[in-house]
Formats: C-alpha cells, structure tokens, sequence
C-alpha cells in the first residue's frame, strides 16, 4: 500500500516534503541544494513548457540559447543588478583539475587559473545584452522577441524541493523594442499570458499587481508578478515580468538608428517562470491523500485497472481496454493501462491517487458481461459506474469539468482567506493564524514596509495596478493612496 502522508494539518513542511518524493515528482541529489526531477515529476514540467511555449509563440516570440557562463566584468556594468545577485553567484575561477601529488585524489590544478572568472547563470539579461548589440542596429531590427528555456543556478542557503534550489529550470524572456510603450505593452502582455497560463492549465487563481521598490528585479524599473496564494495560508510568487527600460542597453550600449536618422538607446522587458511552478501546483490543490493535478497538466489523465483472477479473464479485458485506449486516444486523451501482476488492485489504486491521476477506471469480468465500467474521480473520490458505450465522451466532459471544479475550489479557499484590514493588531492575529491576503492601506515609504516585514514576517506582494480607495497607513497613520497586497510568502 502506498505510504501514508503526514496531514497538512499537522505539519504542511513535512507533508509537502514527503508528497513530492513519494508521489516520485524529485529527490534530493549529491549535490547540496540541487534536485534530481524524476520521470513523472518532469513529465508535468514539460506539460508546462509544452503549453507555454505555445502561448510565447503566438505571440510572435521565438527560442534561443545563451552560454550558461557570463564573464565577470558583465555583471559589473548594472550597478544594481550586481548588487541584486552577487550573494547568489556561483563562480569558476579554474578550468582544469589534476592528480594530487600526495595520493588524495585530484585537486584544482592552480596552473589553470582563468583570467577573467567565469559567473555560472544565475539570469541572462546581461550575457544576452552583450549579445543583442551586434544584433541590434537600425529600428528595422526590432522589436527583438526571444526566449530560452534553460537552467539558472543561485546558491539558496535553504532549499526545498521545486520551491527553491541552488539550481533550477526555466524560460526566461528578453526583448528589445524601439519606445517606452512597446516595452511596457510587451511587459504587460506577457503578465497577463502567465495569468492566463497560471488559470487555465494549473487551474490555479492568481492575482496581478506591481513589486514595490525593495522587491522588485535588480536591474528593472519595475516588476509586475503573478502570486498565488497556497492551501496553507502563504503566498507564492509564480511568474514575474519586468520592464528594464533602457537600464541594460545602456549598460551595455545598445543603440539603433530611429526612422528619424537619430541614435537611441533600445527599450526592454524580460519575464520568466520555473519549475516553482510544479510546487505551486502541489500546495494549491493537493491533500492528504496526495497529488490533486489538474486534467490538463496531468502526466496520465486517464488510468486503467484491470480486476482479475485469472489469466484468461485478464486477456478478455484487455482486448475490451483497446478499444476503449484507442476511442480515448483518438481525442487527445493521455490514458494508461496498468496490467502489471506484480501489485493488487487496491494497492495500485491508492498508488494512482497518490499520484494525482484525475479519473480511474476499473473493468472486471461483470463488466465485460453488463458492458459497464467502474469510474473514480480524483478531486472529489466519487465512484459511479458507467455503461461503455460513449465513455470516450463522457470522460472527455468529465475531465473539463474536473479542470474547473479544481480551479473553484482553489478560488473559494483564495476568497474565504482574503481580507480588509485597517486594524494592526488584526493584521498581525490573522498573519500569525490562518494567514490570507490581507489587502491594508500602505504610506508608501521602505521604512515602513520594513518595520511590518521584520514584525509579522509579512511582505507586500503586490502594489495593484487599478486605482484604489485613499486611507490611513495600516502601521505610521499616514495617508495612503490605496490599499496593498500583504502576505507571508515562500
């Protein structure tokens, strides 16, 4: 039988820890803080890719790749984009080891010490600036919309798996364009499609908004994020989009020649997700039972069991499921049969609800004779027995309305924990207990935002965009201009 989870209610940490290696999503590797993305775990990631790298493309946007090593003196060039990631920068001073002369092993061979140290990837925005110079000439070169999927390493001291690891998966976009607005209308667009994205296929409700000053990307003139909010009261930052201004073609000197004949400094955006994602779709939907994953995103939507007792039977269902594969394939629907003699039925059932599997079917030798079938649902672990004949519809139908019960219900938890505070020592009761978002007027100033940060742990997620109501500061009195976003956070 699959093992039993810790309940969320007990310790949310652990059950999270102990859902993602049971339900084999990842593992800890040998190196400290990495991960090792096992099979089905991977398999959502690239569901993920898959779909967004659709959304990028009909969009106008089209792939590349940079080098994973960026020279020093590059980072140097953005004042505060150092300043943002150099305590998170691996760095390669060598390239050569060498026997050690004592017998213990191989030791870096000082011989081959680079002359320029190397930065391992933590973002790209200045190797791929570096780049968009010789690219970038006249205004009939933009607007320049590209993105990569690659892996970005950031030395966290304390990692959990998918959520925070010294090295990650990701798309990561950059554009360059020829105005102020082109810029700001890219950075938009693709906050919105992450909104989008983040909605419809991780079913997972997700509020937009822009980063305060202290939060947002080193290097941009401002962040616009995406945050959800997970089932334990935290919120999750779940994509960001950044609008750089000419901050890095300055750096880096990239100008164009306007139709006017004029020399001008490019304008930019970038935006990226990760495999944080795969996290979030763990913490918003899951229980104690296991994985909860959304029918689109699902690496099997559909499986199969066979209820048996002797070979003979075992064949005359399997001819039955082939049928039945062949009219699920034939619309698209990712099915798996699991004939395997090695695991009793009942133990693989648990296996595939501990791994998320939206819909279940069983068949038997009584259902072969009454031409029935035995469906469970995942998100609601209702069983209902269904005759065969035009199963692949209704389970088409079925899938779509399990997507949408998912995505409700996850909006209702959101909901019943958003709240309208101008109380702090409300403020604080709430971020110690249930936690939520709490929407509560802000002074505008850093000092502020600090001084409720190192008090309640809570940080502002996001400032609106839409106008808001006027009132009094939350924590100094002062006037405010609208209400913020507040939440403890991953």
């Amino acid at each position: 039988m699959a093992k039993k989870l810790t309940k969320q209610s007990e310790n949310y940490s652990k059950w999270y820890n102990e859902l993602v290696i049971s339900a084999d999503l990842a593992e800890n590797s040998a190196v400290r803080g990495s991960m090792v993305i096992k099979p089905y775990g991977f398999s959502i990631w690239d569901n993920m890719k898959i779909e967004l790298d659709r959304m990028f493309k009909a969009t106008g946007h089209v792939n590349a790749y940079f080098p994973l090593f960026i020279p020093k003196s590059f980072f140097s060039k953005e004042a505060s984009h150092v300043d943002g990631f150099a305590k998170e920068c691996a760095v390669v001073t060598h390239y050569r080891l060498k026997n050690d002369p004592n017998g213990k092993g191989v030791i870096v061979d000082e011989t081959a010490k680079l002359e320029e140290e190397l930065i391992v990837r933590p973002t790209s925005e200045t190797i791929i600036w570096s780049t968009y110079k010789n690219w970038i000439q006249s205004y009939r070169d933009l607007p320049l919309l590209i993105n990569q999927w690659a892996n970005v390493v950031r030395w966290e001291m304390r990692t959990r798996l998918f959520l925070r690891t010294a090295e990650f998966l990701w798309q990561e976009g950059h554009t360059a364009h020829a105005t102020k607005n082109e810029a700001l209308e890219e950075t938009i667009q693709m906050l919105n499609i992450y909104q989008k994205f983040a909605q419809d296929f991780l079913a997972i409700p997700v509020l937009t908004g822009v980063k305060t000053e202290s939060e947002r990307f080193a290097g941009a003139d401002d962040t616009y994020c995406i945050e959800a909010l997970m089932q334990d009261g935290k919120a999750l930052q779940a994509g960001t989009s950044h609008f750089l201004g000419q901050n890095f073609a300055k750096a880096f000197d990239v100008q164009f020649q306007s139709k006017e004949g004029k020399r001008e400094y490019v304008w930019a955006s970038s935006w990226g997700v990760s495999t944080r994602l795969v996290g979030a779709l763990i913490m918003a939907h899951s229980d104690d039972k296991g994985l909860v994953l959304p029918p689109k995103l699902a690496p099997d939507q559909v499986v199969i069991v066979p209820i048996y007792r002797k070979e003979e039977q075992l064949n005359q269902i399997s001819e039955k499921v082939a049928t039945i594969i062949k009219e699920l394939q034939a619309k698209g629907i990712r099915v798996k049969y699991d004939n395997s003699d090695h695991q009793k039925p009942g133990w693989k059932f648990a296996e595939y609800e501990l791994k998320g599997v939206p819909i279940r079917l069983a068949i038997g030798p009584r259902d072969l004779e009454n031409n029935t079938i035995e469906l469970a649902r995942r998100d609601t672990f209702e069983k209902k027995t269904y005759p065969q004949e035009n199963l692949a519809t209704e389970i088409e139908n079925l899938l779509e309305e399990i997507q949408q019960n998912i995505y409700d219900k996850a909006l209702k938890f959101r909901e019943d924990n958003t709240h309208y505070i101008d109380d702090y020592q409300k403020f604080k009761k709430i971020i110690e207990t249930t936690g939520g978002f709490i929407y509560a007027h802000w002074d505008g100033t850093a000092e502020t935002e600090e001084k409720i940060k190192s008090e309640t742990k809570a940080t502002i997620r996001f400032i609106p965009m839409e106008d808001g109501e006027q009132g009094k500061c939350i924590y100094s009195g002062k006037p405010s201009a609208k209400r913020v976003c507040f939440a403890k956070s991953y």
